[in-house]
């Protein structure tokens, strides 16, 4: 019996291990998904100053706008591949952890 006793508690100790593993990665999840929503917010509120610069490119012409423009474009782009990098690290967080089994559960889960 002793081995079983001390085989529940080398299970229950890896239990505890994986659970923490999870929390940290949740943790993370929701810290990956506040930095995406901060960027969909930007990436909008940089369409919408685009939007308004065309407007007034068109009323007045000039270069500096147009030089303008190509500035937020280019954050615009620089904010969306960014915020498409997070999303992928977000789901990768999000992937449970295989491989962390005991080796007495292989098959288990």
């Amino acid at each position: 019996m002793p081995d079983a006793a001390s085989e529940i508690a080398r299970l229950r100790a890896a239990l505890a291990a994986s659970e923490a593993r999870a929390e940290a990665a949740e943790s993370e999840l929701v810290q990956a998904r506040a930095v995406v929503a901060t960027s969909e917010a930007m990436i909008k509120h940089l369409r919408l100053e685009i939007a308004k610069l065309r407007r007034e490119q068109y009323d007045h012409s000039s270069e500096r706008r147009a030089r303008l423009i190509d500035q937020v474009e280019l954050q615009l782009e620089e904010l969306e591949a960014a915020a498409t990098e997070d999303e992928l690290a977000a789901e990768t967080a999000a992937l449970p952890m295989r491989g962390n089994w005991p080796s007495s559960c292989i098959g288990c889960g």
